[in-house]
């Protein structure tokens, strides 16, 4: 592989990267990213086509999570070619333009994926504290049309860091240190002035936390009213709904906030150690959801079972 390392040539490649060190072992690396891929795909295909067959998931909680499930396999889809053909073909180039397009989709679909569990969050919420009135404030037609505008809020937050990243001139090297396309990445080899992306960067960052913290407050919410039961079982009960999408929460943020950890405390750490982090934050959440929603829903799991029931008969 060569960079570029002037202040004289504009880039017009970059060069994304596997895991340093381990060029040779790429091949075996690929299968269990082939593998998790199609799982993934898989998985939330099948959670879908159930929520869509089956009148018994037609309620608020299941539109939010087929929202929740078409913002993973949108993940999957976005980071799948650059990753496979670096380690399946040793092919890390790609182009600027297509470099930029990737990152758009995939922070939107990220910012998608964090806006649905606050929804989610929301929805438990509601669930929890007002059960009697929940199907009628949660309707079918406005969760339907809150994920349209959520979509479209998601898609215009983030529209303008293509263009600003267009805006750039990249002429200080051409490697990239993920296997797919980050804005903050991207930043980096910019050899012009990166201010707007700087504030509009900063801009986004703070919105996402207000949607953690949004998230969090939703939970110390209905802890409040879980701890007003007095039955244990009855506690039990109700956490018990909240436990699949509280594994969504830690297996999407996880990976951010550890990402974010180690780039502020970990100057020292082993670039690896990045990487692989980063590649999770895109891997876990489509592969991991799936299996969340159908070992711990109920509904999804008997719906799921009484299929293939119905098949062997």
């Amino acid at each position: 592989m060569s960079t570029f390392n002037t202040s004289e040539v504009e880039i017009s490649t970059f060069f994304l990267v596997g895991i340093p060190g381990m060029e040779y072992a790429h091949i075996w690396v690929a299968i269990p990213i082939c593998l998790a891929y199609v799982f993934a795909l898989l998985g939330n295909c099948t959670i879908l086509f159930f929520i869509k067959i089956e009148s018994s998931l037609h309620g608020p909680m299941y539109y939010f999570l087929s929202m929740l499930v078409c913002s993973d396999l949108g993940l999957s889809i976005s980071s799948m070619p650059t990753m496979l053909r670096i380690f399946l073909f040793n092919a890390p180039q790609i182009s600027v333009d297509a470099c930029i397009a990737q990152e758009f989709f995939i922070h939107v679909f990220s910012a998608l994926e964090s806006s649905v569990l606050l929804m989610m969050s929301i929805d438990r919420f509601i669930a929890i504290n007002n059960p009697l009135r929940y199907t009628s404030i949660l309707t079918g037609a406005r969760v339907t049309k809150l994920g349209l505008v959520d979509v479209v809020l998601c898609a215009l937050f983030i529209l303008p860091f293509p263009f600003t990243l267009k805006r750039l001139k990249f002429c200080k090297n051409n490697a990239l240190s993920h296997s797919y396309c980050l804005r903050q990445d991207i930043m980096k080899l910019a050899c012009s002035d990166n201010k707007v992306n700087i504030f509009y960067g900063f801009f986004v960052a703070i919105a996402a936390m207000l949607e953690f913290v949004c998230i969090f407050i939703s939970y110390l919410l209905i802890l409040k009213i879980v701890l007003s039961i007095a039955s244990n079982k009855g506690r039990f009960k109700v956490l018990n709904t909240c436990v699949s999408h509280i594994c969504a929460v830690l297996i999407f943020y996880t990976p951010i906030i550890t990402l974010s950890v180690l780039h502020r405390f970990g100057k020292k750490k082993s670039p690896v150690v990045g990487i692989i982090v980063a590649d999770l934050f895109l891997l876990a959440p489509p592969l991991l959801n799936p299996i969340v929603y159908a070992v711990k829903s109920q509904q999804i799991r008997n719906v799921i079972l009484g299929k293939l029931c119905e098949k062997q008969e």
